[in-house]
């Protein structure tokens, strides 16, 4: 476990961090001196990452009912949208999907809006846990309670775990977000991503993923990356859908129905 991380509490919710702290296998601190360079904290009614020493940002949590995400679901993300379109999302069709890059959930939220069922694949236990307490505070909530019900979380190496999936539960498609240099997948704000980085340190398994990603999934998988960034690994897509910013690359395993 990553010996970078304790956990720490407001009071009132001491036995709660002391559980998750065992659970993980990180040290539970009743005082932060001297702090080691994160803190897992249960305070203001959620839990938080929060950097540690000078000058550093504000906490990182998940968050589907507030801020950013509420207005993703406010302003409606129709099935006409990049993202929508790449996963193969369409009238009568609402595809099963795997977020084998969870990070934060943000895309995965956006594609249970638009009704699909997503597994979320996180292999880091702290961010697993950040994810699983954003979905109990959704689940609370009469207007993200039922979006997320087709939202599941795993915590697993999603390399493994998608070469472990039995035919009957492979997906129609996959969605792959890995964080490329100098900036974060998953429309990161810039201190999410940079504390993910720092937690998470470089991430060279992108290559390698979309290669099992590209076995397992049943209708296609879906790189998400910089609007010029190069072929994740140089495996060429079959096809593109670009936004401003960003742009989908969309490996198909099987022959579509139609256009996409």
């Amino acid at each position: 476990m990553n010996p970078g991380v304790a956990i720490t509490a407001e009071p009132g919710c001491e036995d709660q961090a002391r559980r998750l702290a065992q659970r993980l296998g990180l040290e539970y601190m009743d005082h932060h001196d001297p702090a080691p360079p994160f803190l897992l904290q249960f305070a203001k009614g959620r839990l938080q990452l929060q950097q540690t020493g000078d000058k550093a940002p504000g906490p990182v949590y998940v968050e589907f009912a507030q801020g950013k995400a509420a207005h993703r679901r406010r302003q409606g993300e129709g099935r006409k949208t990049p993202l929508a379109r790449a996963v193969g999302r369409k009238a009568g069709f609402l595809p099963d999907v795997i977020d084998g890059t969870a990070g934060l959930g943000q895309d995965a939220f956006v594609l249970a809006t638009l009704g699909c069922r997503v597994r979320l694949v996180e292999r880091s236990p702290v961010i697993h846990a950040l994810l699983e307490d954003g979905l109990r505070r959704a689940a609370a909530s009469s207007q993200t309670g039922e979006i997320v019900s087709r939202m599941s979380l795993v915590l697993a190496d999603t390399a493994e775990y998608l070469r472990s999936l039995p035919a009957p539960a492979r997906p129609d498609a996959i969605y792959l977000d890995p964080m490329y240099p100098h900036r974060g997948g998953k429309a990161l704000s810039k201190k999410e991503m940079q504390a993910l980085q720092k937690l998470l340190g470089e991430d060279r398994s992108g290559p390698g993923l979309l290669h099992v990603a590209r076995q397992t999934a049943g209708k296609r998988v879906v790189v998400k990356r910089p609007r010029k960034a190069p072929f994740l690994g140089g495996q060429h897509a079959d096809f593109q859908i670009c936004a401003p910013n960003t742009r989908f690359d969309v490996y198909l395993t099987a022959p579509p129905a139609d256009s996409a």
